[in-house]
């Protein structure tokens, strides 16, 4: 069992379910290209505004000890028999069916993933159940498990493997733990009281709970990684944890910046978003067992598809509104978060920069800055970025033969760039 304690309070025990695979790798991987990432950048009066926000969320930290003492049955067969599922694929709402449909080859495999996300948080633990819930049931598509369950069945036909094994389908549930105890630390950071249109786990439960329940998340998905005994994944996925501090700091450091580059974002972007995806991809081929030259197109690609997500995710955040965001519109840059619509109009508007600099100070003057951001070209160039990365992703997939499976990745890519046709 495992416990979760922080100073006076103590969430008690939780069961989880072990698989011991008794497998072991000491491949190598490369990792994202860092080329222009390390120049220097000069920092404007943002460097205040940005350390109050860190310290803000600092103080709402208590120390956390996790510790392991026994674990009991596992769940070999991925089928748990806790709460029933928090998401139903084949009954999604209207504005995903569009993506429903194409992970409609895999809806077997998330409905299983679907069970064993409750039955991993644990029902003894009613307040982490309540918050994981909140964030499992607010719509998400598990866009990052269907993404393990499609490279895993593709490459698995070039490995000979008839099924999938327990491997792929408790790497799909670590991938999506950690994606949920990242958007629980987000909002934490980021102060948002909305996620998909509902309240934020923090805004009902209040931050304690909140970083709590993110922490949680974290070292139970560390721990079901260590079990899997693949040093490579391990690895991996590993970095993912690093990079999201990373990204966080390094977006907490270049708040209202409008020396930001373009490479800075994307590497910003890559840690926060694109680093899971590609780990996540690659991980499912490395359990297939095949080529290492195949693993790492397929970490490309995922490479690829996180950073043109983000980039589409960007646009978004100035062409929709804020019923479709589920948060206000803008909010990012109202926040001093300059993304790659901002940056290339700032480019070719001078104006944009002082409004920037200002730091919104005057009424009106973020939307003044909306305007000048869709009136400069940004929200085309950002387009025309985020289409590169696709066609990249689409590049990678060439490695793997014909099938439903690779049918289904190459559309998760055209359904990305759908979303600002």
């Amino acid at each position: 069992m495992m416990s979760v304690a922080c100073r006076s309070l103590d969430f008690g025990p939780t069961g989880f379910d072990l698989v011991a695979c008794g497998c072991s790798s000491n491949a190598q991987f490369d990792r994202f290209s860092r080329r222009n990432s390390a120049k220097g950048v000069s920092k404007s009066s943002s460097r205040g505004y940005a350390a109050k926000k860190m310290v803000y969320c600092q103080r709402r930290i208590g120390r956390c000890r996790v510790f392991s003492t026994r674990a009991p049955e596992t769940l070999l067969n991925g089928v748990g028999q806790g709460p029933p599922p928090a998401l139903d694929v084949k009954k999604e709402s209207s504005s995903s069916i569009s993506l429903a449909s194409f992970f409609e080859v895999v809806a077997d495999d998330l409905q299983i993933l679907n069970q064993n996300l409750q039955s991993i948080v644990g029902a003894e633990n009613p307040v982490l159940m309540s918050a994981a819930e909140q964030i499992f049931g607010a719509g998400g598509k598990r866009m990052r498990p269907a993404l393990v369950f499609l490279v895993s069945r593709a490459t698995a036909e070039i490995a000979g493997l008839k099924d999938l094994t327990i491997k792929h389908r408790r790497l799909a549930e670590i991938i999506e733990m950690i994606h949920t105890a990242s958007l629980i630390h987000d909002d934490v950071l980021d102060e948002s009281d909305m996620r998909r249109g509902k309240e934020t786990v923090h805004q009902l439960y209040g931050t304690r709970v909140a970083v709590l329940a993110g922490d949680f998340m974290f070292a139970q998905s560390s721990w079901y990684l260590a079990n899997l005994e693949n040093l490579e994944v391990i690895k991996l996925i590993s970095q993912v944890i690093k990079d999201f501090a990373s990204g966080e700091i390094k977006q907490a450091s270049s708040l209202f910046d409008c020396e930001l580059e373009l490479e800075e974002y994307l590497l910003k972007s890559f840690y926060k978003t694109a680093s899971l995806i590609a780990a996540s991809t690659k991980g499912a081929a490395i359990f297939s067992g095949v080529d290492s030259n195949i693993a790492e197109q397929m970490y490309e690609y995922g490479r690829n598809l996180g950073l043109s997500f983000q980039i589409v995710d960007d646009i978004l955040d100035f062409t929709q509104s804020a019923e479709q965001l589920g948060k206000p519109a803008g909010s990012d840059l109202a926040k001093g978060n300059l993304t790659a619509p901002v940056i290339f109009a700032l480019e070719k508007e001078p104006k944009l920069r002082e409004i920037v600099e200002s730091e919104f100070c005057e009424a009106g003057s973020l939307n003044e800055a909306i305007k000048l951001v869709k009136s400069c070209g940004g929200i085309e160039k950002a387009q025309d970025l985020a289409k590169q990365k696709a066609d990249l992703a689409i590049q990678n997939l060439q490695c793997l033969p014909q099938s439903a499976f690779r049918l289904a990745l190459e559309k998760m890519v055209k359904y990305n760039l759908e979303r600002i046709d």
